[in-house]
């Protein structure tokens, strides 16, 4: 498929490259700004709870060597 896509990219190899990476850029741009903000509410990466238990005063130090 990136074999296809670079056939039909205009120009000589320096051009195809300047507009595979402006390509790329505007791929990435759309994705930061429009599809992972709508993505974000059902995602909800940020919520995480770690449960942790706590230690009893009346047990024993662990025996680090």
């Amino acid at each position: 498929m990136y074999a296809w896509i670079w056939r039909r990219l205009p120009g000589g190899r320096q051009a195809k490259a300047a507009t595979a990476a402006g390509l790329v850029l505007a791929v990435c741009l759309v994705l930061w700004y429009v599809v992972f903000p709508r993505v974000e509410s059902r995602l909800q990466i940020d919520q995480g709870v770690m449960h942790t238990t706590p230690a009893s005063p009346s047990s024993p130090a662990p025996d680090r060597r």
